[in-house]
């Protein structure tokens, strides 16, 4: 027997905080974010009973406690449920506020639409400029000057800028989606350090090409899982003066080749080539250090091996602080939230969800695809936490704590691939 089978009725004055109900009302025919929940609040209860309802589905075994004055009752079918009367006038302003949020999500899928189309654009001139720097480096560095630029004018143009987790469609192209990841989170980094856009294009160019030496490097090596032996170690890291060669052919400035042959040194002295350590490493190389690091956590060779986002960030912040500088390695945590998008979390009302946007200066009320039986995926809610004060994230997951139809229901992605856009609320 379900426990929807064993659900009984009770009468709105029998409902108690710590009751698990549910509600037999289409989502948009009650005020909650939810049509199943546990009662919090004595606000919950008297919304409950300014409704109008003359029973309330509730389930035992998903409470904390029993009905008030819990009579003898045998469940009920669901073909005797009771009808809503008409409803308190202030139930009515909520649902009509809740109908305009149900309009920002649409606004938010539309603009999610145009995201995501941006980012396929973005993703086809990477791959071209990956495939031709070596033999069409002229004409391939004006395309990428093209693509930065049009970056560049939305992220100075625009107060908030939301970052998307995009659905990939590719596989076997890893390396693009690297060079435009790490591309589109130091150039946000770099605006909220309030740097100057000349500055920013250098990094972003430098971003956009710091693993071109990497075709150097034979794909044996590349495409290994196991930990590189000494040999396939040293032959690994002269992929950074393999990429200022390359970089110099095609003739990017020096404050470009300067930031590429650094992307992998470590504020402790800990990285390669050369062993810098903060005060000798290049400050726009020392941003590419922390979201190369990042999304090279995230997009392990083998997807199992790979960290969730929120690990990612922790791992780094926690355990390697001395590698990374202070200033972009906060704005990174500041810009991304302690959640970022790609993490799977479970909410403080015991739903299950999927960061998939975080608006850069408000991070820490994300956007997040709710698990809702009673929705399919295709109608699946997305909820912007800052417009539900009552609700947070309780705590971060991995994949394996999740019960499988509800992972089938978010299917988080393999790889986590990022893209931004103005904020909803420009």
């Amino acid at each position: 027997m379900t426990q929807e089978d064993s659900a009984l009725f009770i009468t709105p004055d029998q409902l108690q905080i710590g009751l698990f109900i549910h509600l037999d009302l289409h989502w948009m025919d009650h005020p909650f974010p939810f049509g199943s929940f546990k009662l919090k609040s004595d606000e919950q209860i008297n919304t409950l009973k300014k409704m109008g309802l003359k029973q309330i589905r509730y389930v035992p075994e998903k409470s904390d406690c029993q009905p008030a004055a819990m009579l003898a009752a045998e469940p009920v079918q669901r073909s005797e449920a009771a009808e809503p009367a008409l409803p308190d006038p202030a139930i009515i302003a909520e649902l009509a506020a809740k109908r305009q949020r149900q309009a920002e999500q649409e606004r938010r899928k539309a603009q999610l639409a145009e995201c995501t189309k941006a980012f396929s654009q973005a993703a086809n001139t990477v791959r071209k400029l990956n495939k031709e720097i070596h033999s069409n480096p002229r004409e391939t560095i004006a395309a990428a000057e093209q693509l930065l630029g049009t970056m560049l004018d939305s992220l100075l143009s625009n107060n908030d800028i939301a970052i998307h987790l995009m659905n990939e469609k590719s596989m076997g192209d890893d390396l693009y989606f690297h060079s435009l990841n790490t591309t589109v989170l130091a150039m946000l980094l770099a605006r909220e350090m309030k740097l100057e856009r000349a500055q920013i294009e250098h990094l972003g160019m430098a971003t956009l090409m710091h693993d071109i030496g990497k075709v150097e490097v034979p794909d044996k090596i590349l495409l290994k899982t196991e930990a590189l032996n000494r040999a396939e170690r040293s032959l690994y890291e002269q992929h950074c003066q393999w990429g200022v060669d390359a970089a110099k052919r095609a003739g990017l400035p020096p404050e470009v080749l300067r930031i590429i042959g650094q992307h992998h040194e470590l504020c402790d002295g800990s990285g390669y080539p050369r062993q810098l350590k903060l005060d000798d490493i290049d400050p726009l190389a020392r941003i590419l250090a922390i979201v190369n690091a990042y999304d090279n956590y995230c997009n392990k060779i083998n997807p199992a091996d790979s960290l969730t986002p929120h690990e990612g960030l922790s791992m780094m912040f926690s355990h390697q602080k001395a590698k990374f500088a202070p200033v972009p390695m906060n704005i990174l945590i500041r810009s991304l939230g302690v959640y970022p998008p790609g993490t799977l979390v479970q909410l403080s009302n015991e739903h299950f969800g999927l960061v998939v946007a975080v608006n850069a200066s408000r991070p820490l009320k994300p956007q997040v695809l709710v698990h809702d039986p009673a929705l399919v995926r295709e109608e699946a809610m997305v909820l912007d936490l800052e417009r539900y004060p009552e609700l947070n994230i309780s705590k971060a997951l991995k994949a394996s704590q999740l019960p499988r139809p509800v992972l089938a229901y978010l299917n988080p992605r393999k790889r986590m691939t990022y893209y931004f856009s103005p904020s909803e609320t420009n």
